[in-house]
């Protein structure tokens, strides 16, 4: 994801706090850590998150909250037609774990 240039901390503020509705549902689908970092030099969004599944967090999209969300946002960043911010799938090339 990305937030446009200038828009920085419009982004930051309206992520301080998320809406309380948006959070609880995050939360029921099983969400357990979450964070957003930017990169200040080309405005790109990372969001690492740890979730109980793929299909529930897919199902976050779903609600009407979430969507109500994308719009919300859409005006600070690149957005598909759906109002969903733009993103791609990033390819791992490490990861450890201790066991």
């Amino acid at each position: 994801m990305a937030v446009h240039p200038g828009q920085e901390a419009e982004y930051a503020r309206r992520h301080a706090p998320i809406w309380r509705e948006l959070e609880d549902v995050l939360i029921a689908h099983g969400v357990r850590s979450y964070s957003i970092y930017l990169d200040p030099h080309t405005n790109a969004l990372f969001g690492y998150l740890e979730c109980d599944s793929e299909a529930a967090w897919r199902a976050v999209a779903e609600t009407d909250v979430c969507r109500r969300w994308w719009r919300f946002m859409r005006e600070i960043m690149p957005a598909n037609g759906d109002d969903s911010p733009v993103s791609r799938e990033l390819r791992e090339v490490f990861h450890l774990e201790a066991s």
